[in-house]
């Protein structure tokens, strides 16, 4: 077993260290556009599609008045607006306005960069074991949706 700083490195240690690293460059990359990493997170997990509020609070780990308020925010920036759900006149779904679709794209673009950048001391056969690997937990774990390809990748998620 690899020791770290002294310490032993079995595989939870491992993963928190992983997610740090991610949480950093998810933090870095929030503060180059000017946002929070929640507000980073919201937009990246809405890129692909719109998301309801319940789904949203869900993916982020956020309680209901919580998600509320980080839309909120969202839509005072002019980044997301909400959309009546048809036929349930309660419900709303969270998508992107063309500012926080662009906003969106280029953040995306940056965090995959960036997260892509942490696996540069590995070859190409241990990039694809590792890819494999860490699919397989995020799937037996059932991780929400919104960390399949083509979101923002995060812890959070």
């Amino acid at each position: 077993m690899e020791d770290y700083a002294g310490e032993p490195a079995g595989i939870g240690a491992a993963l928190v260290r992983t997610s740090f690293l991610v949480d950093a460059v998810y933090a870095d990359a929030a503060r180059q556009f000017d946002l929070t990493t929640a507000q980073s997170q919201l937009l990246c997990i809405i890129l692909p599609r719109p998301f309801g509020m319940f789904e949203l609070a869900k993916a982020l780990g956020l309680a209901k008045s919580s998600i509320t308020g980080l839309v909120d925010r969202c839509e005072r920036r002019d980044l997301v607006r909400r959309e009546a759900v048809p036929g349930d006149g309660r419900a709303s779904l969270v998508t992107l306005t063309p500012k926080g679709a662009q906003l969106a794209e280029e953040l995306h673009e940056v965090i995959l960069k960036r997260t892509a950048e942490l696996t540069a001391g590995l070859d190409d056969a241990e990039r694809d074991t590792l890819l494999g690997l860490l699919a397989r937990v995020v799937t037996g774990n059932r991780a929400p949706s919104a960390a399949d390809e083509g979101a923002c990748p995060s812890a959070e998620c």
